[in-house]
């Protein structure tokens, strides 16, 4: 079955003729585009000629991806409407996409302008080639949204791309962490292990004979519990959303997470790399991110198909 083109569509409150320029000058399109590291135009011999130019893409440290592309003609109508249709490629093996073809909309309206792009492309290594398309078209979809709202932010705000991409980039490093923080000490030490220690800080919170009235494995129960709690929890980490709510409710909880564990056992205040240090360390980091966090760019903000909602 055919794929369907991506496509994607935003809202901008500045002018057709501001967007125009952050969209086809290739020193200000590198810059906002998380689709290419750099885009270099080649010097046209006449007028009519389309403007050819070449692009590389860092895919990782030592790997990158270059190619071709071609603004092959625009289009200018009557109610200020400008069009810029585009044929671009690679000849890189590594690059899954071959060759392709797009357009580039700039639609006035009564606050600024409607951008949106359409584009498809044929893949390399036929079925193969179209399983692995399954996974990177979501991706690219995802990268052209996201570098889309990275543009209206830098049109409205004068925010600059770098800057955004920082924040963005450096608020999902610090959600990874997080998640496999509590990942991991939400399933080793209370599910798969039950370290001694985890049952021992939950009997000294209910009370020192709780554990001989309702028996041991009924705190051993509370633990799995409280693993299962926090495995949850980690994933949330990995929703698109909701990230400055997340970074709040550990704001809150590390200090009580602190202060249980030091009156479960007020020795391990003295111990090396103790939960004290270690819930501290976490809950600066949260402030960091909820800092970092705000206002951060997002695919969510455009809109995936023609009509649809944001």
């Amino acid at each position: 079955m055919k794929k369907k083109p991506i496509y994607v569509e935003v809202d901008i409150r500045a002018s057709i003729d501001e967007a125009w320029n952050y969209t086809q000058n290739p020193k200000l399109h590198e810059q906002w585009d998380l689709r290419f590291t750099s885009i270099t135009y080649i010097d046209k011999k006449f007028p009519e000629e389309p403007q050819r130019f070449t692009y590389e893409t860092k895919v990782m440290p030592g790997i990158s991806v270059s190619g071709w592309g071609e603004s092959k003609r625009e289009h200018h109508k009557k109610d200020g409407t400008k069009t810029s249709s585009l044929h671009f490629g690679t000849p890189k093996k590594i690059s899954p996409i071959a060759e392709g073809k797009g357009y580039w909309q700039y639609i006035p309206n009564d606050k600024g302008l409607t951008f949106l792009t359409k584009y498809d492309y044929d893949v390399r290594y036929g079925k193969l080639g179209k399983l692995f398309d399954g996974v990177f078209r979501p991706v690219m979809g995802w990268a052209t949204a996201l570098s889309f709202d990275v543009l209206k932010r830098w049109l409205e705000q004068g925010e600059n791309p770098f800057s955004q991409y920082r924040r963005f980039f450096v608020t999902m490093l610090i959600s990874v962490l997080f998640c496999f923080v509590w990942l991991y000490h939400g399933l080793v030490p209370k599910i798969i292990v039950q370290h001694p220690t985890e049952v021992m800080m939950i009997e000294e919170l209910l009370g020192g004979d709780y554990s001989q009235l309702n028996g041991s494995n009924n705190t051993s129960q509370i633990v799995n519990w409280i693993g299962l709690a926090e495995i949850i929890f980690a994933l949330c980490w990995l929703l698109p959303r909701g990230k400055r709510l997340l970074f709040g409710v550990q704001i809150l909880l590390f200090p009580l997470l602190t202060l249980g564990a030091v009156l479960a056992d007020k020795t391990i205040v003295t111990a090396p790399f103790n939960p004290v240090t270690l819930n501290v360390a976490l809950w600066v980091l949260s402030i960091i991110g909820l800092i970092l966090s705000k206002d951060m760019p997002s695919a969510k903000s455009c809109k995936r198909k023609r009509g649809g909602t944001t």
